[in-house]
């Protein structure tokens, strides 16, 4: 099957099926989860991370509301994140990187 050329490359387009492995399962799948399974994880940590962010805005403002809460929230998302993975950990910024 001859495919057409991607404008500006001398690549041939990738295939669908292969287009959407790639962005729909490879990446799961490396981490051991469905799509499913693994856009629940996604959207409960984006949630935790606007949480997060939220607290540290307040905290920037009065700096004696929610002390810990971003730091304690990034914590336990690394150990979370740390204990799905199968491929080797990524080094993450130690506490003292963390805002707090």
């Amino acid at each position: 099957m001859i495919l057409p050329m991607r404008s500006g490359t001398s690549a041939p387009a990738e295939d669908p099926v292969s287009l959407v492995n790639r962005l729909f399962r490879d990446h799961p799948a490396s981490v051991g989860e469905t799509y499913v399974a693994h856009m629940r994880q996604a959207v409960s940590f984006g949630f935790t991370l606007i949480a997060a962010g939220l607290a540290c805005l307040v905290h920037a403002l009065v700096p004696g509301l929610f002390v810990r809460t971003a730091s304690d929230c990034v914590r336990r998302l690394h150990h979370r994140m740390g204990s799905r993975r199968t491929a080797p950990n990524v080094p993450c910024p130690g506490p003292a990187d963390v805002a707090h």
